[in-house]
């Protein structure tokens, strides 16, 4: 069995216990956190199906962008899960501004993470989240765009690697700038509560 088979199965757990989270869309009181910020966005990558897509291919909408990779035993699966279900959750209750939500995994492995890899990792997940990979030059850019950190350990000794990576995932406005972190480290209704609080 492959290291990815392995670690898509950790999600099974978690992908059972879906509930959902009460609605409002109350007007925030604060300006998104991210505005102003050095964090700007932006990235010029390649899909599943090796098309170039780039951040402005999805103006008009909202972005959830999570950066990890594909052979990540244990982090990776589990964030990606909580943050499809917390857009599942808020779809739920909001279906109409969920068609303006758009998930993105970025990966930070471009050396494994081909578009074949990519497609059968967001596969597991949702056919709504696009998987996007790209040359290392341009994943890191990607990545420094968000201020995202990633970094390759030390190979074991049957060449094997894992890749130490910051695991926030952003909320990315209409107009393509970064405007709140999503809590993707805590739950699925942690992620549709700060859905529910900034969308539009």
């Amino acid at each position: 069995m492959s290291a990815l088979s392995i670690t898509l199965k950790a999600v099974a757990a978690l992908s059972a216990t879906v509930t959902l989270v009460a609605c409002g869309n109350a007007e925030p009181q604060t300006p998104p956190p991210l505005y102003d910020s050095a964090v700007v966005g932006g990235f010029d990558l390649v899909d599943s199906a090796g098309n170039q897509v780039t951040d402005a291919d999805f103006e008009g909408q909202y972005q959830m962008v999570y950066f990890g990779y594909a052979y990540c035993p244990d982090v990776c699966p589990f964030d990606v899960a909580r943050m499809v279900q917390g857009y599942e959750q808020f779809a739920q209750a909001n279906p109409d501004l969920a068609e303006d939500i758009q998930p993105i995994f970025i990966t930070v492995d471009p050396e494994r993470d081909t578009p074949d890899v990519i497609a059968e990792f967001t596969a597991n997940f949702s056919d709504d989240l696009i998987g996007l990979t790209g040359s290392p030059e341009a994943i890191e850019q990607a990545a420094e765009n968000y201020f995202a950190y990633y970094t390759k350990m030390e190979p074991n000794a049957e060449g094997g690697y894992l890749m130490d990576h910051s695991r926030s995932g952003y909320l990315v406005d209409r107009e393509g700038q970064p405007m709140a972190l999503l809590p993707v480290e805590q739950s699925a209704e942690a992620v549709a509560a700060e859905l529910e609080k900034w969308v539009r």
